[in-house]
């Protein structure tokens, strides 16, 4: 089996979709998940978080590794941070254990030179959307060392538009995804924000 290939993964299909550098509370409550985590926690290993969409269970998910515990409660349920580490495609499902486990296959990124205009662009638009969203100015420093995974990691975008990123295997081509989306979230805060400015407004335009 080649080296990419890891068999006995741990799975956690869930309806979300996590990214690597994301942080991800999790509420573990059913048996068979308890056991995952605790042996996950045994091992220092990590499991995958696979989005298990209306349609189907997508193919391309993202392993976490457990930060650190939260709460242990008397019935063995927990609630953990998790943190997002590397996209994995499952190749094939086993049934062999008493939780959701697969042969995956970890990916990497194409061979490819960074654009740097486009880097420039995806920061630029973030800083701006971060800016709008909380009122607070980024610092150059800050930014720069950020990819693509680590600034869409900090903004609620949809499902969908989460998945596209995991399955993408070019940095340049998430860069050019994450500026559009990036860019298309402030204009939608910068509608709300005039949508309430009216609306307190009575319709009316203010001066002074």
């Amino acid at each position: 089996m080649p080296d990419r290939l890891h068999r006995d993964f741990p799975l956690f299909p869930l309806g979300v979709v996590t990214l690597p550098t994301e942080y991800v509370p999790l509420h573990i409550f059913e048996d068979r998940f308890k056991t995952m985590v605790d042996e996950c926690l045994e091992r220092d290993a990590e499991f995958g978080i696979v989005w298990l969409s209306d349609d189907d269970l997508k193919t391309t998910g993202c392993a976490v590794t457990i930060d650190r515990v939260l709460e242990r409660m008397d019935d063995g349920r927990l609630n953990i941070l998790c943190r997002g580490t590397r996209p994995f495609r499952l190749v094939e499902r086993q049934d062999e254990f008493p939780y959701p486990a697969g042969t995956v296959e970890f990916l990497e990124d194409l061979p490819e030179e960074l654009d740097a205009a486009a880097a420039e662009r995806a920061r630029a638009s973030y800083t701006e959307l971060v800016q709008q969203a909380t009122d607070r100015t980024m610092a150059a420093d800050e930014v720069l060392p950020m990819n693509s995974y680590a600034m869409a990691a900090t903004v609620d975008f949809g499902l969908d538009a989460k998945q596209g990123l995991l399955d993408l295997r070019s940095e340049n081509a998430r860069l050019r995804l994450v500026d559009r989306l990036f860019r298309a979230a402030t204009k939608r805060l910068d509608y709300v924000e005039r949508a309430q400015a009216r609306a307190k407004s009575n319709g009316k335009v203010r001066f002074g």
